[in-house]
């Protein structure tokens, strides 16, 4: 393969899409749309409000208090420290009309016979507003310390109604040393490190396939290919429309790191969580090798395709198997080492998000590590062959698709 034609065909990509008017704009949009959210927030914000009080205040429903309709008598009487979080109404009647004033997050009516049937009706104007109160934590300290108040000693009383008031998580590694993190370790940084990926993968994808289309459509492809080989003029592709999608996504990570005021956060961040470098540096391996493994795959699919909607639904396909790891996210989070987790981690196509999940969730086995990484260094040669092999056939055929017969041939030839 001859490098200088391969950087020079990677160049003339990059410099000609960074100036076409559709991705000025896209990449223009992200920023405006957060500044404009800036500039919202602070003409709606109370002057000498935090921004974050602000923005817990306006999504969390929470604040608004509970009203109860109590029909057994163990409640009639509010404790002071529930008072402003509960209010007793004398009727039901009342107590809906509160709430359809939206005075109220829900109204609970407890049955008379509740200490031995357990009976409470939630009333809520939400669908799931049900549920969310059955698993509400000051619900249940609020019944808890009624049906205790003035039976137990007071800090008994207490204690039972939040048992897990001071609780301190510890997660040990495999040589028994604890490590810190919290929700921001074990949920936001694997989910960020793949979605930059699928964020990536889309980006890029977009202006892969456009490029291909345009070059299919006016000829041009036919002269490219009397001088450079499929396999070189492929990786030029990859690598320019590659770098082009990395600057957008650059571009809004930036913008949002200005707007949110990103250098001081990231020292918070590091200095409260204590990341190990290994998630970060794994992180990015898998970054890497899962892009330039799609970026094949698709533009050696996509060339298949006689229109641009056609070959980014063919491109497609790929985007959503990257995301099969999602749906599986609420296994993962519970046991990282799960059986179905460990089988995707070993298939390429699932591999770089898959096991961007699992690093930082816990202790992964080394071999799911190493095995992973092996798989995606011997599947890229092998999706550079496939999609060269396509890539040629696909840039000379016009008016119709190849059947899957036609590919198989392809492919053996």
């Amino acid at each position: 393969m001859n490098w200088r034609k391969v950087w020079t065909i990677a160049r003339h990509e990059y410099l000609t899409n960074v100036r076409r008017t559709g991705f000025i704009v896209m990449t223009a949009l992200i920023p405006a749309l957060g500044l404009i959210a800036l500039l919202l927030i602070a003409l709606l914000m109370p002057r000498g409000e935090e921004v974050a009080d602000w923005l817990e205040r306006q999504f969390d429903v929470g604040r608004k208090p509970i009203g109860v309709v109590d029909r057994s008598g163990y409640f009639t009487s509010i404790l002071p420290e529930y008072r402003e979080t509960f209010v007793l109404y004398e009727s039901q009647e009342t107590a809906e009309a509160a709430l359809r004033a939206e005075e109220l997050q829900a109204v609970l009516v407890i049955g008379e016979d509740y200490l031995n049937s357990g009976e409470v009706v939630a009333l809520t104007r939400e669908s799931f507003g049900e549920a969310a109160i059955a698993d509400s934590a000051r619900v249940r300290r609020f019944l808890i310390a009624h049906l205790l108040a003035d039976k137990v000693d007071p800090a008994l009383a207490h204690r039972a109604a939040d048992p897990l008031e001071n609780l301190q998580s510890r997660v040990l590694s495999g040589t028994g040393q604890a490590r810190s993190g919290g929700m921001v370790f074990t949920f936001l940084i694997p989910y960020f490190l793949a979605l930059f990926l699928i964020m990536t993968i889309f980006a890029s994808s977009g202006y892969l396939l456009q490029s291909v289309a345009e070059e299919k459509e006016n000829r041009i492809v036919e002269i490219i290919l009397s001088s450079v080989r499929p396999t070189e003029l492929l990786a030029g592709k990859v690598l320019g429309l590659g770098a082009l999608g990395l600057t957008q996504v650059l571009i809004w990570l930036g913008s949002a790191w200005g707007f949110t005021g990103g250098a001081a956060a990231l020292l918070a961040l590091v200095g409260s969580v204590g990341i190990p470098a290994q998630v970060f540096v794994l992180g990015v391996v898998y970054y890497l090798l899962g892009y330039l493994l799609y970026a094949v795959l698709m533009a050696g699919v996509g060339a298949l395709g006689t229109t641009m909607r056609e070959s980014q639904q063919l491109a497609g396909i790929f985007s959503f198997i990257a995301v099969i790891p999602y749906m599986l996210a609420s296994f993962v989070m519970i046991n990282p080492n799960v059986p179905v987790a460990r089988v995707f981690s070993f298939f390429p196509l699932t591999a770089p998000t898959m096991m961007m999940l699992r690093i930082p969730l816990g202790e992964v086995p080394w071999v799911d590590v190493a095995g992973s990484i092996g798989v995606l260094l011997l599947s890229i040669p092998a999706a550079l062959w496939f999609g060269a092999k396509l890539f040629r056939v696909g840039l000379l055929i016009y008016g119709k698709r190849p059947t899957m017969r036609e590919i198989w041939h392809i492919l053996r030839g």
